[in-house]
């Protein structure tokens, strides 16, 4: 009973404790754990035994020292290659070696899918000749694979992974898979239309509280691979304000993309000027990816422009408060002014209208009557 209800928590536990496989260059020194939803097909050890092992494309017919698999093919075409595996370990190792279909991660990187998902293009037209591999301590094998193009594959690029695997139960009874591999890119011939997107363009504004100092912006954009080709892109983002004022530039080192892939950056710009208006333009310059049997190779199609824009409020809000403040101070200097001004004024009124009531009553009875000529003139 107790059996029967560990079950469905070891599963979740192992989707919840494992960490995707990110398919690199050539050999790797260590396993890393990777969700798995297949069977094992040997008995896996516990997750504290020091267990590890290598790969890396063998060196065949198709290249030596490569630091991954890349094929060009026409559609219905075959290629035979090999995976070199070495165990590191101690002890004896079984091994489950198989490809996978790939994708790209969140942050850009390769992975492929778990085992035991099916995969529907390049990872199911490769077949393995020993999906189980026993190796004893410090022992190596080549094992060999093949790649055959279905006749109506569509042209484009294409990606995936082999693999060798083992699951792994911890001792509160997490399973994981660890698993090593090599990346396999695949070019099926024939017409390659390259496109590549730039949506989503989202720009913030960071001011600071120093009002002489300039502020940073965060550009935040996503870039859709919607072509049947793997692209390079070089993306360069430009911000300014009104009419391109105090323009800064930055630049974005994006990961190439996969034929139908997606990725969102964000790009952080220091040494903006708020200006009112904040304008961003993003520009990604692609390169399509070349990469055949003898190696890779200039793209003989022409780089690929994709433009983004965005804006929002850049408010130098600081130097707006001071001004503000400055505003209102001189104002009620004027009004002050003016005030004591009219204060003055009406004081002045006052002192004459009461020297005048003063001397109203005795003005005619001070005068005096001064002879000029034959006239007399009266005088105070």
């Amino acid at each position: 009973m107790s059996q029967a209800k560990s079950s469905p928590v070891r599963l979740l536990l192992s989707l919840v404790a494992a960490s995707a496989l990110l398919l690199g260059t050539p050999a790797v020194a260590s396993a890393t754990a990777a969700p798995s939803a297949a069977s094992a097909t040997a008995a896996a050890p516990s997750a504290d035994t020091a267990v590890t092992w290598s790969v890396k494309p063998a060196d065949t017919a198709q290249g030596r020292d490569r630091p991954n698999y890349a094929y060009d093919l026409a559609p219905g075409g075959t290629v035979g290659d090999a995976l070199y595996v070495a165990n590191r370990s101690p002890q004896p190792i079984t091994l489950s070696v198989y490809a996978a279909d790939g994708f790209l991660t969140e942050d850009g990187s390769l992975d492929i899918l778990a085992g035991g998902v099916a995969s529907t293009d390049l990872g199911s037209w490769v077949s393995i000749e020993t999906p189980e591999l026993t190796l004893d301590s410090g022992a190596s094998a080549e094992v060999p694979f093949t790649v055959t193009v279905p006749a109506d594959a569509s042209p484009g690029d294409y990606a995936a992974g082999v693999v060798a695997s083992m699951r792994v139960t911890a001792d509160n009874g997490t399973i994981t898979e660890r698993r090593l591999g090599s990346r396999v890119h695949l070019r099926v011939q024939g017409d390659l239309a390259p496109a590549l997107t730039v949506g989503d363009v989202v720009v913030d504004y960071h001011g600071t509280a120093s009002p002489i100092e300039s502020g940073s912006a965060t550009v935040t954009y996503t870039l859709t691979n919607t072509g049947n080709t793997r692209l390079d892109p070089a993306v360069d983002v430009a911000l300014g304000g009104p009419f391109g004022l105090a323009g800064v530039t930055a630049d974005d080192d994006a990961p190439e993309l996969l034929p139908g892939s997606s990725l969102q950056r964000t790009v952080e710009v220091a040494g903006v000027v708020p200006l009112g208006l904040l304008a961003a333009e993003v520009t990604a310059t692609s390169q399509v990816v070349s990469r055949t049997l003898a190696g890779a190779e200039p793209s003989a199609l022409d780089p690929l422009v994709s433009e983004g824009a965005a804006s929002t409020a850049a408010m130098p809000w600081t130097a707006l408060a001071i001004l503000l403040v400055l505003a209102l101070f001189v104002a009620w200097r004027i009004v002050a002014a003016r005030r004591r001004k009219a204060a003055h004024a009406r004081e002045l009124a006052a002192a004459v209208a009461a020297a005048r009531a003063e001397g109203a009553p005795g003005v005619d009875a001070e005068r005096e009557t001064v002879p000029v000529g034959g006239a007399t003139v009266s005088e105070p």
